[in-house]
């Protein structure tokens, strides 16, 4: 049974019919540009470093949107015991084409079978923002439970005032979804509402192919901090 109901999104098949569509220009686009890659981004890089190094020797770590897999290969790398799910039964194809080292699954985020205090780690790295207003908080609320005392999770989202609807993407491929854009304080309650303590945030200025974003780090309370951790 179901430890954690999170409600369906209107919008869910739609989204990820889009996504089916665009998986493939979107990983020749990491592959060739180095778009997507946090290994070009260095503030990227950074935060997932700093993710990757709290959560080692906690337990399973699940980055959730994780696409075509990049950011969960990369934490492969770094040793820690990581899958990925994302809506997009293609962009997993494609995951799993590229990093057949890896696990992938197929799975919303809003339907994720999580057991309390599972994991060590949990990413929603540019992949919340489709989410709806009044889903968004249920998720992370799902999330702060799944995490152990002193697991951490990290998202990275646009930030803005609007609901901004899009319909073509990644080499004019026609789609229709809603990005739902946060500002960084909302995002930020929003999180210790769920439950967890935010220990870092970094605001990213606009780039020539995106508009400003936010990364926040937050911990589920009750076991070693950051601070503890670095002496």
């Amino acid at each position: 049974m179901r430890a954690h109901r999170v409600d369906h999104p209107a919008d869910l098949d739609v989204v990820r019919d889009s996504y089916d569509r665009v998986a493939d220009n979107y990983a020749h686009m990491v592959e060739t540009t180095g778009i997507g890659d946090i290994r070009r981004h260095p503030w990227h890089k950074a935060s997932i470093d700093a993710f990757a190094d709290a959560v080692s020797g906690l337990g399973p770590v699940l980055d959730v949107g994780c696409g075509p897999g990049t950011v969960t290969a990369y934490l492969a790398e770094r040793g820690l015991d990581v899958s990925g799910v994302d809506l997009s039964p293609r962009m997993i194809e494609n995951a799993r084409r590229l990093h057949p080292q890896c696990r992938f699954s197929v799975g919303s985020a809003t339907d994720l079978d999580l057991a309390e205090a599972s994991l060590g780690g949990v990413l929603g790295w540019w992949s919340l923002f489709n989410l709806p207003r009044d889903v968004l908080p249920q998720v992370l609320a799902h999330f702060a439970r799944a995490l152990k005392p002193g697991g951490h999770f990290i998202t990275a989202t646009h930030v803005g005032d609007e609901d901004a609807l899009r319909t073509e993407a990644y080499g004019g491929v026609p789609v229709r979804w809603t990005t739902h854009k946060w500002r960084p304080e909302p995002l930020v309650e929003l999180i210790e509402q769920a439950g967890l303590r935010p220990v870092a945030e970094l605001r990213l200025p606009p780039e020539e192919y995106s508009g400003p974003g936010l990364v926040v780090m937050a911990q589920r309370p009750g076991g070693p901090g950051l601070d503890g951790a670095a002496g």
